[in-house]
């Protein structure tokens, strides 16, 4: 898959194929639109491509905001190349680009640039200064300019639409399994392991403290089931989202147990996937309840099947 920053560094080898929006996740809903355009590239010719923004809008429109993303940049390139864009536009929302019109954007951008000869969207999808491009704009553009046009239906799980907002609302509440279920994978952070406390390995169970970035969501506070990939193994885990109230902590942090593991990895990058919510950030009378507790997980996290 190849990369663009700027749309003069694209040189038109054939027509394009594309959709253009956030597609934060990357959930089933945009993976939809993705299969459409591979399958619709395929049969007439095109490069697939995807044109969206980086960083968010709404960090421009809403400055103060505190939006946490579902991917960050790295992970949404990964999951785009996996699922079979050739070419992918990652456009700065600057002054310039919010001030152009629907209209302008489509004959300026996505004919006169990029050469796309089909275009889906998705089915709420708007664009352009005062959200004046829609699916009726680009119906009426399509027939001027050569261009085909497609709009695709949400994509429901148990009758409900699939959404970023509703994955980040799942995961907000501790609903791993339904966010999963709306991704097609399982939701994951990476980072890198820092040094905390170490208060972990004085009671049996010694974790890693991973610093994550700052704009990516964590899950609700609590306690859950992870694999844990590190070194390019795979391990179960427990881990922690929260302040460490036992033993009144203030700063949040994320924090890893690895089952069946030692070593060294401070410094090392590693990926947690969330497979299940074990329980809520829990202040015990002591650390023995704490281990306790801990010890119960354990036995979750040993029995929980992946």
């Amino acid at each position: 898959m190849k990369v663009f920053k700027n749309f003069s560094d694209y040189q038109s080898q054939k027509p394009l194929a594309l959709s253009l929006g956030m597609f934060d996740g990357v959930h089933l809903g945009h993976k939809s639109i993705i299969d459409e355009l591979t399958k619709t590239g395929s049969e007439k010719n095109l490069d697939t491509a995807i044109l969206t923004f980086w960083p968010h809008p709404r960090f421009v429109f809403n400055p103060n905001e505190d939006l946490k993303l579902l991917n960050t940049l790295e992970e949404k390139q990964i999951l785009m190349e996996k699922y079979g864009v050739n070419n992918l536009f990652l456009k700065e929302f600057d002054e310039e680009f919010r001030n152009l019109t629907g209209e302008e954007f489509v004959r300026q951008i996505l004919v006169e640039k990029l050469n796309v000869k089909y275009l889906i969207v998705g089915y709420d999808h708007v664009f352009g200064k005062n959200k004046s491009g829609n699916f009726e704009l680009l119906q009426k553009l399509s027939k001027e300019l050569g261009f085909e046009v497609e709009q695709m239906e949400a994509i429901n799980i148990h009758e409900n639409n699939i959404s970023s907002t509703k994955i980040r609302n799942a995961l907000l509440n501790g609903s791993i399994k339904d966010a999963n279920e709306m991704l097609g994978y399982s939701y994951s952070v990476s980072g890198t392991v820092v040094h905390g406390k170490k208060l972990g390995r004085t009671i049996g169970y010694p974790t890693a403290n991973i610093e994550t970035e700052t704009l990516k969501l964590l899950p609700k506070k609590g306690a859950y089931i992870v694999e844990v990939l590190v070194k390019g193994q795979q391990y179960k885990g427990m881990l922690s989202v929260g302040t460490n109230p036992t033993v009144n902590g203030e700063k949040l942090t994320v924090e890893v147990y690895i089952l069946d593991f030692e070593g060294d990895i401070y410094e090392e990058k590693i990926t947690v996937k969330f497979r299940d919510f074990l329980h809520e950030e829990i202040k015990f009378e002591g650390i023995e309840k704490l281990v306790e507790r801990l010890d119960e997980d354990k036995r979750l996290t040993e029995d929980f099947v992946f």
